[in-house]
């Protein structure tokens, strides 16, 4: 509503600035239409700019500025060179324009490495206490990192990079039906996110200028913001991790709050299928964790007091092995 009523405000605006100019001239109704005319257009390019990030434009001025300042320095040198003042002239010219579109271009290439730093001060925002936590696709589609911001046991602002969405929609669009759940599961998350005030979270518009998997364009845009990535990837955990990036993995969280369990407790188990071995079974806890019951596949379908003889820990998951209590 604000943005209609500028824009309504610069039409009127516009249309008065027309009749006054017009008035000069004796053209009031052309002046009017004039105005009209040129506010519209001008509206036209406010909408196409849109997309055009703050970020990237004040790489850009950065860019033309020092594209300014390098030209300048150039003609300069080349002022000493005994040419006629016309050639002098034709060279300014020349190099401005020329160094100024190699200066913008580089800079808007290179805009996410951009920083403006004053010497031993980095300038960042301050009103992200803890900072800025990447959410990956899998993470989305999991969905218990709405639920864990809500406890608070994540701090900062959550950022959804572009090119996250991007695979999330084609993961939408797939002819395979299992992916095309999960990414239209992934689109219903977010958006349910984006609607709750509790959640802090902003779509990262800027992409990363290069051909390579989502994964490894993650990791450099955590350096380049210095921020956290969350997600459910064992394999993207373990890359980041060997690159330097700090990792928040939901599956580590959910593994460190299971309840502790100990050789020799008993556990009533439902033994829902069988096992890989001969004569086993399996069953779960109420957490998820697997229970792999010797000599249980007998009891296929039964509820049975087990006995924990070990429980092993690996980086996918805890496995409970038991065994039955004789009956």
């Amino acid at each position: 509503m604000t943005l209609l009523f500028i824009r309504l405000f610069f039409v009127i605006l516009s249309a008065a600035v027309g009749y006054l100019i017009g008035n000069i001239y004796n053209q009031e109704i052309l002046g009017v239409i004039i105005g009209l005319l040129s506010s519209g257009f001008w509206i036209f390019i406010e909408t196409m700019l849109k997309r055009v990030s703050v970020r990237g434009l004040s790489s850009v001025v950065f860019g033309l500025l020092f594209g300014v300042i390098m030209a300048k320095l150039v003609a300069d040198t080349l002022a000493l060179v005994p040419f006629s003042e016309s050639i002098h002239a034709s060279l300014r010219v020349v190099l401005t324009l020329v160094f100024s579109y190699l200066g913008a271009i580089i800079a808007l290439r290179g805009k996410d490495e951009f920083n403006l730093i004053i010497p031993y001060v980095r300038l960042r925002r301050t009103d992200l206490k803890e900072g800025v936590i990447l959410l990956d696709t899998s993470a989305i589609i999991d969905g218990r990192v709405a639920d864990i911001y809500r406890s608070h046991f994540l701090a900062g602002r959550l950022v959804v990079p572009r090119f996250v969405l991007h695979e999330l929609q084609r993961l939408a669009d797939s002819e395979d039906d299992l992916k095309r759940q999960r990414g239209r599961r992934g689109m219903d998350i977010l958006r349910t996110m984006q609607k709750d005030p509790a959640i802090d979270i902003y779509i990262h518009e800027d992409d990363l200028p290069m051909d390579q998997p989502v994964d490894l364009k993650l990791i450099k845009l955590a350096k380049i913001l210095e921020a956290r990535v969350c997600t459910t990837d064992f394999n993207l955990s373990r890359m980041a991790t060997i690159q330097g990036s700090e990792i928040l993995n939901i599956n580590d969280l959910v593994n460190s709050v299971k309840p502790v369990i100990f050789a020799g407790e008993e556990l009533d188990i439902l033994v829902i299928k069988e096992g890989k071995e001969e004569h086993q079974g399996v069953g779960y806890l109420e957490d998820g964790t697997m229970v792999v019951v010797t000599e249980g596949r007998r009891f296929l379908g039964q509820k049975v007091k087990v006995v924990v003889t070990s429980v092993l820990q690996t980086q996918a998951g805890r496995m409970i092995f038991s065994r039955a209590e004789q009956r």
